[in-house]
């Protein structure tokens, strides 16, 4: 990459914002939010009939090793039935009241945005990294989803309340999920806290029984092996692998099933809410077409079960190919989206985790359909009419959709901008490339090494998703993400 008097972080922050801008969203803080910022205190603790008070609980954050805004706690309790498992969520609604200004501006983007640079939070560092995160040793008001998981890994005796938490330990994925799966020296926090330790051990043995079961029926496990680009300093140096481990499965197992208990919750109190949906695949043909080519046959109408044993099989056959055959499948699925769920009203479903019922309630320092998730909750736990209407969630399911969707193409273009800067001196090299997608814009490839999508600019006609070509890199456009190939 030439050097020039602005880093490689420099110019992609710079990039970012413009193309938030761009997109129509907003990458800054307006005075309005931050008078009201200013006027925001620390909650004290201070004991209620209506707020139980869990801070004496062995409690842990588990997440990324640079990560502030602590959304979710987690805790194993004892139980005759099974695992007793706790979820403690962020109360933010307690501090971002609907229709203030930090609200008003939270519902512009309606996420976080993470490009390769740089965070742009939904929600001040303020509020998401301090005041409502839930930092180690920090007395924080909480939503608790609480659910037993049984020797065959079904969810039941299931409660919903507000409580106080404290957080005991703050650890990573890393450390803890080396520690799980070897047994090896205690990672870094943990030393000094056996309880926490031996709390950790029962919470994966939940987790292992709720993903055995939610794989059986009909969950998928897409795996696509995503590296991550690294910095040195303010430079870019390449990439480095991103691996999963038992210790995000814990936690991605736990927020999966408080998203399924909390969803079932507001249906049994009539609550319409927003639904994260993923629809049947349309392009379900195309997915039976890939499993046929590799010797499996997929009925001709979409069922994830089906589908999750073809993936089972295909990852034992074919490990190193596994990754792509799942990118493949991801493009051909769809996206999600967000629709209102009415009271009474068929569920609409999340297809790839072979769930009907199911919300968005988990991080809401950096989802706004968490938010409102939040909101609409604690109006059923206090008694207190709903706080949106179902016309009103109609606008803004539409809404946090669409603005996902930008926030998802300005994170692609900062990472395709950054990879087009490593490979400015490789125009005219070959590689080997898997079809992604195929759209009514141009035909997209993922190449091997490094591993990053372009579009295929000649040579595509009749390409379809899944196939493997070789192809030859022609340009790069670093200001516009562009990785442009030929076959």
């Amino acid at each position: 990459m030439k050097k020039t008097s602005v880093s490689d972080r420099e110019f992609l922050e710079d990039l970012a914002q413009r193309v938030m801008i761009e997109k129509g969203l907003d990458p800054f803080w307006p005075s309005p939010l931050l008078q009201e910022l200013s006027g925001i205190k620390k909650l004290e603790f201070t004991p209620t009939d209506s707020l139980r008070d869990l801070r004496n609980l062995p409690w842990c954050s588990i997440d990324n090793d640079d990560s502030r805004d602590l959304d979710q706690l987690t805790v194993w309790r004892k139980s005759d039935g099974g695992w007793e498992i706790l979820v403690a969520i962020a109360d933010v609604d307690a501090l971002v009241k609907k229709d203030s200004v930090l609200d008003v501006h939270a519902g512009v983007n309606t996420t976080s945005v993470y490009t390769v640079a740089k965070t742009f939070p939904m929600l001040p560092e303020k509020i998401s990294t301090d005041l409502t995160s839930l930092g180690f040793g920090e007395d924080r008001l909480a939503v608790v989803v609480q659910f037993l998981v049984d020797d065959r890994g079904m969810v039941g005796g299931t409660d919903l309340y507000r409580a106080w938490v404290r957080n005991q330990a703050k650890l990573t994925y890393a450390g803890v999920g080396l520690w799980l799966e070897t047994g090896d020296s205690l990672p870094p926090g943990l030393a000094s806290l056996p309880e926490v330790a031996e709390n950790l051990k029962q919470q994966n043995q939940a987790a292992q029984k709720l993903k055995t079961r939610r794989f059986s029926k009909g969950a998928l496990g897409l795996e696509t092996g995503q590296d991550r680009l690294a910095f040195q300093g303010d430079e870019l140096q390449g990439f480095e692998p991103d691996p999963k481990n038992v210790a995000r499965e814990l936690i991605e197992e736990f927020m999966v099933a408080a998203n399924g208990v909390t969803a079932k919750f507001l249906a049994n109190h009539h609550a319409p809410t927003i639904a994260r949906v993923v629809r049947s695949p349309r392009k379900w043909e195309r997915i039976v077409e890939l499993a046929a080519e590799l010797g499996f046959n997929l009925p001709k109408e979409p069922n994830s079960p089906d589908l999750e044993v073809f993936l089972a099989e295909a990852k034992v056959l074919d490990l190193q190919g596994f990754p792509d055959l799942c990118l493949s499948i991801i493009k051909l699925l769809g996206p999600g989206e967000y629709a209102v769920q009415i009271p009474g009203e068929l569920a609409l479903g999340h297809f790839n985790l072979g769930m009907k019922e199911y919300v968005h309630s988990t991080a809401p320092n950096r989802r706004y359909p968490d938010l409102i998730t939040q909101r609409i909750l604690k109006a059923v736990l206090s008694g207190e009419n709903f706080p949106y209407t179902p016309e009103a969630l109609e606008i803004l399911a539409l809404h946090c959709t669409a603005a996902e969707d930008l926030a998802r193409k300005v994170e692609r273009t900062i990472f395709k901008s950054a990879v087009a800067a490593l490979l400015e001196n490789r125009i005219g090299e070959t590689f080997q490339a898997l079809i992604t997608g195929t759209t009514h814009t141009g035909v997209w490839v993922k190449i091997e090494s490094p591993p990053v999508e372009g579009r295929l600019v000649e040579g595509f006609e009749g390409k379809k998703v899944g196939q493997k070509i070789k192809v030859q890199l022609v340009s790069v456009d670093k200001e516009k993400g562009f990785i442009d190939f030929k076959n």
